[in-house]
């Protein structure tokens, strides 16, 4: 993974030389052909390019790609020094934010833990700018989902922050908000420490519950924790196992609101099989799709912009007809277009047939990311083939004989 970062950070540097002087552009390049696939290398070969050319054109590039392989290295001080130069430029980048708070918080001194007190409240203020205006404005249940545990991780290092600082009673406020955003065990640990530092050892050691249920991480940790927490006020460790229980109860319980919460935006929302997924058809019908179960379901994805689907789409039609009357096999025509409303005129304009469904979070679960896209699925809903684009004069014969097989199987 990390070898494949930074031939992507080595691509998108390449890409930008062009405005370089001829000079600058050789010496670049030499830099980092020689790095080959080292982050390590790749961050020296950086840093000495920008001591070469301090005023460099690509300054701006090459300190992001320094932000990211110093991600890639787990390299907290190159992360907050490349880092703060980024937000010099651009204060809210969120993603770079979020690198030099945390960074910070893991260099752990306290001029670090003051810095990150301060970048983690713009963090916040940042996230909190994107939050919906009124409930007219439309998000996607991702976009809350993301809102969500950004707020969450802003707050939760700023407690940490504030523990570093030596304030127990910010910490706790802090970590408390976090853990409500969305509880990972990380909020819960902190808010355990803090309360453990203000003596409330029976919530400590519902905290160190939480966290012990919320992650995996550290539970052995966790675990010892609470049951440390309990006996200073118990004497014994009778009674910590219902402590454990309950936070399980509290867990699942947030868990099962937060799907009802994300289905608000979409009722597709953390579904993981695409046979739980209802779509949704241009005249507002409803297409459960694991009504179509016991079938092979043909699912092609299109747009009104894609001309390529447009040349597809009458071969589709060839390849349907070749199943005419049988009833185990299922055409359906998925649309990918950001604006709904441009669906229904299209289908009225071209004389397609309007027997046509959104596609309603399908694509992202089955991980189309280009269009034409065809996927087929097996008379037990699972994935049999995928083809991605087509070759117009073998299209026909392929998809037919792919379905022909799935239907042998």
């Amino acid at each position: 993974m990390k070898r494949l970062a930074v031939l992507a950070m080595f691509g998108m540097l390449v890409a930008g030389q062009s405005q370089l002087p001829p000079e600058e552009q050789q010496s670049l390049s030499s830099a980092l052909a020689e790095a080959g696939n080292s982050s390590h290398e790749f961050i020296y070969a950086l840093e000495n390019h920008l001591k070469k050319y301090p005023e460099t054109k690509s300054r701006w590039e090459l300190e992001r790609a320094l932000v990211k392989a110093a991600r890639e290295t787990s390299d907290d001080p190159r992360m907050v020094k490349w880092g703060e130069a980024v937000l010099a430029r651009e204060s809210e980048d969120l993603q770079t934010l979020e690198t030099v708070t945390r960074a910070l918080g893991r260099i752990g001194d306290k001029a670090s833990a003051e810095k990150a007190l301060t970048l983690g409240k713009k963090w916040e203020q940042v996230l909190r700018s994107l939050e919906p205006k009124d409930a007219t404005e439309k998000i996607r249940w991702q976009t809350r989902m993301d809102l969500d545990q950004g707020l969450s991780r802003s707050l939760q290092s700023q407690a940490r922050a504030q523990l570093i600082l030596g304030k127990a009673a910010e910490a706790e406020v802090l970590a408390a908000q976090s853990f409500a955003a969305y509880p990972f065990d990380e909020s819960a640990r902190a808010l355990a420490q803090a309360r453990t530092l203000l003596g409330k050892w029976d919530l400590a050691a519902d905290a160190w519950a939480d966290s012990f249920v919320a992650g995996d991480a550290k539970r052995p940790d966790d675990l010892e924790a609470m049951r440390a927490a309990w006996k200073k006020t118990h004497g014994e460790e009778k009674g910590a196992g219902e402590r454990l229980l309950a936070a399980h109860d509290r867990f699942n319980k947030w868990n099962d609101a937060k799907v009802l919460r994300l289905r608000q935006y979409d009722p597709n929302a953390l579904k993981a099989k695409p046979a739980e997924f209802v779509l949704t058809g241009v005249a507002g019908d409803k297409l459960p799709i694991a009504s179509l179960q016991g079938k092979v379901v043909v699912l092609d994805f299109w747009a009104t912009w894609c001309g390529p689907c447009r040349t597809q789409h009458p071969l589709y039609e060839k390849a349907k007809e070749k199943f005419a009357g049988r009833n185990d096999v299922e055409f359906v025509y998925l649309n990918t277009d950001e604006d709904k409303s441009l669906v229904a005129p299209f289908l009225e304009t071209n004389q397609w047939s309007t027997n046509v469904y959104f596609e309603d979070g399908l694509s992202r679960l089955l991980n189309v990311s280009s269009i034409p896209t065809t996927v087929i699925l097996n008379k037990r809903g699972e994935i049999a083939s995928r083809m991605n684009g087509f070759v117009p004069e073998k299209f026909v014969d392929m998809l037919t004989e792919r379905v022909q097989r799935i239907l042998n199987e």
